[in-house]
């Protein structure tokens, strides 16, 4: 049987969660997979810590080096999260012939590129199955089990606090700041809940998932990206009215060599399978020119669910005779041929505040017929203090039209306030 020695740096929830799996299974791995995994050394700046999580006096350190100058190590798992000193390590262990498993999509999507040169440089793999949708097998599944489709979409839901505060607001009746204090209070949400709130967390997935899914390198930075932090109960309950729920999705699109890749709120039709992804969990939707619709599902996050994810590749890694890395130029930038769109099409859901006085419609479908515009419904809420909330529903248009309507609308005295622009999808 084969014997791998493993270190983990990092021992917060998830690191916490991969030492428990990698000494409970211990034996159930072993049986199944013919590969020994033992933890040689655990490591965190705080060693109280270690302690307290029964970390024998052998194992625990806060010292680097004592992981790179162990030989026997050879594979090291990285659940600090951020860019430093995370980086730093995982380069580090990378050249001492080490293979990295990590959990970082920060990381990954900002620096993936220079990590893998350094892999293939030292003939070691780096594995990040982890980084996106916690327990959920998509990366492993674009990887090796559509290798006979084109992808054509990627779109799901795949940040677990996001999906928490919609689902509290739709079937709680909760505010935003009500939702998201529940969150934090469970777990759910940070402290500072800026990553996951406004869609930073759901674009650094994006990148990575979009550019394993397309073969081409999609930087981070090509993503819109827009949170959830303005979304308002009046909203969930206007979709609720027209048989839809909101949910944060991610969603990237290849057509020939032009990808679209977006992170925004979205009116989702309650027949999607997406509409019914509820609470912290998670779903990837992927359509192939063959295999047409696969839907993953499950936890996105937490000790258990990523530990999972990170212990599969740790025993995914140690049955390895020959690293395998990206089959596409990956250097963090767009590669020649690739057009990253910008201006993509869809359906929109409009909310106005308008004067309640005659003319005022007429006015306004003038601007978005001026901007060819086709308008699906106009319906109107209660008035109040002479001004009138009014919602609008377009056909599939394009989201440059919308903003210049947008844009000239906010300028007519009539209009008192553009309050929502939420993009829909039946």
């Amino acid at each position: 049987m084969k014997t791998v020695y493993v270190a983990i740096m990092g021992l917060g929830t998830v690191g916490g969660g991969t030492y428990k799996i990698l000494t409970e299974n211990h034996d159930k791995i072993a049986s199944a997979y013919g590969i020994d995994v033992r933890v040689a050394k655990v490591l965190d700046k705080d060693l109280d810590k270690l302690k307290a999580a029964g970390i024998s006096a052998d194992v625990m350190t806060d010292k680097l080096d004592d992981i790179l100058n162990d030989e026997n190590i050879s594979v090291v798992a990285e659940l600090m999260g951020g860019v430093e000193p995370a980086k730093t390590f995982i380069t580090k262990a990378l050249k001492a012939g080490k293979s990295v498993v990590t959990a970082n999509k920060e990381l990954i999507s900002k620096h993936w590129g220079e990590l893998e040169s350094v892999a293939r440089e030292n003939n070691v793999g780096l594995y990040f199955e982890a980084s996106c949708v916690g327990g959920v097998p998509v990366i492993r599944t674009l990887k090796e089990s559509l290798q006979g489709d084109n992808i054509l979409m990627v779109m799901g839901i795949i940040n677990g606090t996001t999906n928490y505060i919609l689902t509290k607001m739709s079937d709680c009746g909760m505010s935003y700041d009500e939702a998201l204090k529940e969150a934090q209070q469970l777990g759910f949400a940070e402290f500072n809940p800026t990553a996951d709130v406004d869609g930073y967390d759901a674009m650094y997935k994006l990148s990575i998932l979009s550019s394993l899914a397309f073969h081409t390198c999609i930087p981070y930075t090509e993503i819109y990206r827009e949170g959830i932090t303005k979304i308002t109960k009046n909203d969930i309950a206007s979709g609720k009215q027209m048989g839809y729920t909101l949910k944060l999705l991610a969603i990237g699109k290849r057509e020939g060599n032009s990808v679209e890749v977006r992170v925004h709120p979205t009116f989702v039709r309650n027949s999607h399978p997406l509409a019914s992804v509820s609470g912290s969990f998670n779903a990837v939707f992927l359509k192939g020119d063959f295999v047409d619709d696969v839907m993953l599902y499950g936890r996105g996050a937490g000790a258990r669910p990523t530990g999972s994810a990170v212990v599969s590749d740790i025993v995914y890694c140690a049955g390895k005779n020959k690293h395998e890395h990206t089959d596409f130029v990956n250097n963090g930038k767009v590669a020649e041929g690739i057009e990253i769109k910008s201006d993509f099409s869809s359906k929109y859901y409009i909310a106005l505040t308008v004067e309640d006085k005659a003319g005022v419609l007429a006015k306004i479908t003038d601007v978005w017929g001026k901007n060819n515009v086709s308008i699906n419904s106009i319906s109107q809420r209660d008035v109040a203090d002479g001004v009138a909330p009014i919602i609008i529903m377009t056909h599939f248009t394009s989201e440059n039209a919308v903003q210049r309507s947008i844009a000239q609308l906010s300028k007519l005295d009539c209009v008192k306030k553009v309050d929502s622009i939420i993009r829909v999808i039946d």
